[in-house]
């Protein structure tokens, strides 16, 4: 379980956990008589067998098409269909030579899909356990309103890790649930910037949601970057 740091509402703050709560579906795919199934990976193809190799090779695209039709160029009879275990991820340059150093860019789009904005990408790191915790802005948002606001990609359970941390969530949870709303927490010394889960991540905006039940309480923390807006 991670560590995060968290402040609340008197800007006491303290470290707590969290995680991803992951539901395993009831729901599976078996084959035909009823057993189940393994997921594999095969070759599909060869750098050698690939369109602009093959046809830079006929000289022409003409030259290529005839190639096909008298020949089957564009199948390794020697490696297509090879069982797949261990591959690794790797970045190649136009001539399909592999490149050992890579410039990351970040594009930015328009609503209508248009390209907006090119800038080096930059490799944030975590701010969810600085000394700096992720504060209460004082943002409350209706439950049913936030979720007409925003899409939520992810979400996870903040935890209490001993007698303390318990009753300093419960707390926070229950401010939550009474008034039946979201509260935006931000990171950053002024508390209002958006928080990054991982090294590179992606920033997302956090809003935190209480449950109450009895002496029971569920803390979520809530993550977007896409806001829902009328055209």
């Amino acid at each position: 379980m991670r560590a995060i740091n968290l402040s609340n509402d008197k800007s006491r703050n303290a470290q707590v956990g969290f995680e991803q709560k992951r539901e395993k579906s009831d729901i599976r795919t078996v084959l035909r008589g009823g057993g189940d199934y393994t997921n594999a990976r095969f070759l599909k193809s060869t750098l050698a067998t690939e369109l602009s190799t093959l046809v830079g090779e006929a000289g022409s695209v003409e030259n290529f098409a005839t190639n096909l039709v008298t020949s089957d160029p564009e199948i390794d009879f020697e490696r297509v269909g090879m069982y797949l275990s261990g591959v690794r991820k790797i970045f190649i340059a136009d001539d399909n030579s592999i490149s050992y150093r890579v410039n990351r860019e970040e594009v930015v789009f328009t609503p209508e899909g248009e390209e907006k904005d090119v800038h080096p990408f930059e490799d944030v790191e975590s701010n969810i356990n600085t000394d700096i915790p992720l504060r209460w802005t004082g943002k409350l948002i209706p439950i049913e309103k936030a979720a007409r606001m925003f899409v939520f990609s992810r979400k996870y359970q903040i935890k209490h890790i001993n007698g303390l941390t318990y009753d300093f969530l419960y707390d926070m949870a229950k401010q939550l649930a009474d008034k039946r709303s979201v509260m935006l927490v931000g990171a950053g010394p002024k508390g209002v910037g958006p928080i990054v889960i991982n090294r590179g991540g992606t920033p997302y905006r956090a809003f935190l949601e209480g449950r109450i039940e009895g002496e029971k309480y569920c803390l979520i923390i809530h993550l977007t970057n896409l806001e829902l807006k009328t055209l």
